[in-house]
């Protein structure tokens, strides 16, 4: 173990007074930008009503209502805060990543509960905008795909609703082969996402302990669970979306950092992370940025080993649907159209390219933005150790987070995710997440209470949208 790594935990005490006040200020910071975000959206939503949002920054209702949920969520809050960390530290490796999943489904399902089981899970993706309106179009798979541009804009006959023209036909083609199978309808849909939703705290996991060490993924597990993302999560479909990524991620990771004596199982783990980031590029336009990601994991490994099996694999999916008469850039062009055509077309981007950053902070949480200062604190010497070859664990899982915000902040920019972000970015949520290990050991159950409070909130007080 490096000298740097072992001292770590032991800094003098002004120093560790110092970065937990410096936690403080920037938890107090998130609080304060939520704020402004509220306040300033409210104001123009009332004068304008350009936000087309109810209570921004999030896309939701003020609804204080409690459901059959609520005492679970309570129940499984108050567990991980005072059993996570130390079962996170104590279980077998592969029994802690049993153990994440199962807390992750209990909490997004006790969340989604909240609502109760047809307003929170099974009506979810069957609303006017969502992917079950149109399982009976595709009746014809081949003809469904090859004519799926033609009704991507608004003025067109029979237009998609808007979250099938929002997205790749991959997407819609998850819930019409759910259905085929003999699991259609809402419900099947909502628990799909919220299962593989679920399944992307291992990901994240598996990812952060090779690219970085055990010690700190344990340290990040509570965090991961204890999300308040997964309000969203539960259910929508980008739940399902993150989890895809995220096996992507995790699959590289294990493929860069597997010792050459085992090339079997990094070839395999090499072409699952292109076949799944294939599949993602078809979920979702705006997650061709978790390459981002990819990218970092290959420098973090100091490898280009994986890359010609990774791009075999990327090419399966997007030959699939071109050979089938999807345009991938065809469609993203009339995407940006219909998105000119609705909401995106008077929502102002002055507001929205901060006030996303506000909705993030709700869907991350405090300690996720507290974890996040310390990231930024040490992103100079962590890009110094990466040049040098000379990274730590705790270099390489600052790189990993700050790549995550970097593709977020690309996300941003571009314009076209104005507002909604807190649902929308969950595959880069994700992965910031994990900054929480950056913590000291001895606060993280003050942390996870601050997580805990802001999904409770957000779910008890507020109706979200979709």
């Amino acid at each position: 173990m490096k000298i740097e790594e072992r001292t770590t935990g032991h800094r003098p005490p002004q120093q560790r007074t110092t970065g937990r006040r410096g936690d403080l200020i920037a938890a107090a910071a998130g609080v304060l930008l939520v704020t402004a975000a509220v306040l300033i959206g409210r104001a123009i939503q009332d004068a304008h009503g350009t936000l087309v949002a109810h209570w921004p920054p999030l896309l939701a209702s003020w609804y204080p209502h409690t459901g059959p949920g609520t005492p679970a969520a309570v129940v499984v809050a108050a567990a991980v805060v005072a059993y996570g960390p130390g079962l996170a530290d104590r279980l077998p490796w592969r029994g802690l990543l049993a153990t994440a999943w199962a807390a992750s489904l209990v909490w997004i399902l006790s969340l989604a509960m909240i609502d109760g089981w047809g307003r929170g899970i099974a009506e979810r993706l069957t609303t006017k905008h969502e992917y079950l309106q149109v399982i009976g179009r595709f009746g014809d798979i081949g003809a469904a795909l090859h004519g799926f541009t033609g009704h991507i804009l608004s003025g067109r006959p029979d237009n998609w609703p808007a979250h099938v023209a929002g997205h790749p036909p991959g997407a819609t083609l998850t819930f019409v082969l759910l259905d085929r199978i003999g699991l259609g309808g809402g419900g099947w849909a909502g628990v799909w996402c919220i299962v593989l939703g679920g399944s992307a705290v291992v990901a994240a996991l598996i990812a952060v302990r090779a690219l970085a060490d055990e010690r700190l993924a344990r340290g990040a597990a509570p965090f991961l669970v204890l999300a308040p993302m997964a309000v969203w999560t539960g259910a929508s479909a980008d739940g399902y979306f993150a989890a895809v990524a995220a096996w992507s991620v995790a699959l590289l990771a294990l493929a860069a950092t597997r010792r050459p004596h085992s090339p079997r199982p990094a070839a395999a783990a090499a072409l699952g992370s292109g076949l799944l980031y294939g599949l993602t590029c078809y979920l979702s336009y705006g997650l061709t940025l978790i390459a981002l990601l990819l990218l970092t994991v290959l420098l973090l490994a100091r490898t280009a080993r994986p890359v010609p099996l990774f791009l075999l694999g990327a090419l399966v999916v997007p030959v699939a649907f071109t050979l089938a008469g999807f345009n991938w850039w065809e469609g993203y062009r009339l995407l940006v159209e219909r998105y000119y055509q609705g909401a995106g077309g008077i929502r102002p981007y002055s507001y929205w390219v901060w006030a996303n950053l506000a909705a993030t902070t709700v869907s991350a949480g405090l300690a996720t933005v507290a974890g996040l200062r310390r990231a930024a604190a040490g992103a100079p010497g962590s890009v110094r150790a990466l040049r040098t070859g000379t990274t730590s664990a705790r270099h390489r899982l600052i790189l990993l987070t700050l790549a995550a915000l970097l593709a977020l902040l690309v996300a941003d920019l571009s314009g076209m995710s104005k507002a909604e972000t807190e649902r929308i970015w969950q595959p880069f949520v994700l992965w910031l997440l994990p900054a929480a290990a950056l913590l000291p050991p001895d606060n993280r159950r003050g942390w996870l209470i601050a997580q805990a409070v802001v999904a409770q909130l957000v779910n008890h007080l507020l109706w979200t949208g979709w």
